[in-house]
């Protein structure tokens, strides 16, 4: 049922919660390819006096994007699926958005990501990049808890 399955990761240890998920997917069904992907946001000038030019603004976000590309080639050479191939991208703009355009333009199945878990406030003030992208695709999502998360409204 699912041949493609896209991974969105952060680069925190709570979002590769997720890996085992992933692999139990990718052992247990006919999954082809696992695509593990990093949204790269555009810098925002910070408030204040202080402006940042446009030259330097292009270092910053190239500097990201090549720590993004490094992040996920070291998980990439940490993880092994028989039989599966694994890909990463590094995707640029709105993480929410980016993410889920490119699960319906790429033809992935199913979507695995971590989410916080929090809920009341603390959900309103964050947001959750895991509850938008749930609400904007297509493609199922399956959301997996965080370890430590509290139940709650």
């Amino acid at each position: 049922m699912y041949q493609k399955i896209m991974v969105p990761l952060d680069g925190s240890e709570l979002a590769e919660c997720v890996l085992p998920h992933v692999a139990t997917l990718a052992q247990g069904s006919q999954v082809k390819d696992v695509v593990f992907v990093r949204v790269v946001e555009p810098f925002h000038q910070p408030t204040g006096d202080y402006v940042i030019d446009e030259k330097q603004i292009a270092k910053i976000e190239a500097e990201h994007k090549l720590a993004a590309e490094e992040y996920l080639k070291q998980l990439v050479k940490r993880v092994k699926y028989e039989g599966v191939s694994v890909q990463n991208k590094v995707l640029f703009g709105r993480v929410a958005e980016g993410l889920a355009d490119f699960a319906g333009k790429n033809q992935i199945d199913l979507i695995v990501i971590a989410t916080h878990g929090r809920s009341g406030v603390s959900r309103w003030v964050w947001g959750s990049v895991a509850d938008r992208i749930l609400r904007s695709s297509c493609v199922p999502v399956l959301m997996v808890r965080a370890p430590g998360c509290v139940p709650g409204i």
